[in-house]
């Protein structure tokens, strides 16, 4: 495949442009930030980057779509892809930073952070044995490149590590791999659920009533898509105690509105789409190693499949 004119847009365009040098490359660059990409812009070019369409986003003369995001819902979700267009995403720590993420809230609540802090604040003595994690039980939906890290950190430190994927094949890391609505006998004695699943038909509302009923007390953490989750069966999960914490990092309409009822939960914990960050610097390298595989024809490991959703 021969790539000419590469419109990068959207919030990291500019810092982009000081990253690339752009008169290193045969081909042509355009930065612009979403607000500015022009229906010329994207006849022009035949390569289109950033970490989601623009308002105005066809596909004219594209061959190549590439997103500074490991998730490509964006692209491919409710939306009708042209097949004969690649698209690519971006691989890097998001891996290490999810797993790293999940274990410090895990860790945080099994030793009693927040319990310690407050007889600290009322100048209290007040011994509590923190729990360890050894043999506890971790459910993690999602088994591919991220889904495998946190499997991966999380067995090595003893737990005993359950995946759940759309088609339950056997991964590294896990004790067992379940196809997505075969897992239920796991569900009632996992003291810890890590939600890294994509977007697609398969996953919107998949944790929803039926799902939070058969958990008993556990630690509940999504850092996959917010619209996996139907925030009032969690809700009513949460006041019930069948989830004793929730961890959030991401949702269905962001920045989560100031009126949603997450904010205000005692027992909820909101960052702001945070556990997996795209440093510029990493973004601008797997962009430029994939346009290198292209120009190369090479075999590409970020390549998504449109009809699955990644």
């Amino acid at each position: 495949m021969e790539i000419q004119n590469i419109l990068i847009a959207g919030k990291l365009a500019n810092a982009m442009k000081e990253q690339i040098n752009a008169d290193a490359y045969r081909q042509e660059f355009r930065f612009k930030p979403a607000p500015e990409v022009t229906v010329d812009d994207l006849q022009w070019a035949d390569a289109y980057v950033s970490f989601e369409p623009t308002a105005n986003f066809d596909f004219y003369n594209l061959k190549w779509v590439h997103s500074f995001g490991a998730g490509v819902n964006p692209y491919v979700y409710n939306r009708e892809w042209k097949q004969d267009v690649l698209l690519t995403r971006t691989v890097c720590s998001f891996g290490s930073r999810i797993s790293q993420y999940c274990l410090s809230y895990y860790l945080k609540d099994m030793q009693e952070h927040d319990y310690f802090r407050a007889h600290q604040n009322e100048k209290k003595w007040q011994p509590k044995e923190p729990q360890l994690i050894n043999g506890q039980k971790v459910m993690v939906y999602g088994t591919g490149e991220i889904g495998q890290e946190v499997a991966k950190i999380f067995s090595t430190i003893g737990m005993d590590v359950v995946g759940v994927s759309l088609s339950g094949k056997q991964k590294d890391y896990f004790r067992d791999v379940y196809a997505v609505s075969t897992e239920t006998e796991e569900l009632h004695d996992a003291d810890l659920v890590i939600n890294t699943l994509p977007l697609t038909d398969s996953t919107e509302q998949l944790f929803g009533e039926e799902f939070f009923t058969r958990l008993t007390h556990a630690v509940f953490i999504n850092v996959g898509r917010g619209s996996s989750i139907v925030d009032d069966a969690l809700l009513r999960a949460l006041d019930d105690g069948r989830i004793r914490l929730a961890v959030l990092d991401v949702f269905r309409e962001e920045p989560l509105p100031k009126g949603n009822r997450l904010w205000n939960h005692e027992n909820v914990l909101i960052t702001p789409h945070i556990s997996a960050v795209t440093t510029v610097e990493e973004a601008a390298e797997c962009f430029l190693d994939t346009l290198n595989t292209i120009e190369n024809n090479g075999v590409l490991h970020n390549k998504v499949d449109v009809t699955r959703g990644y």
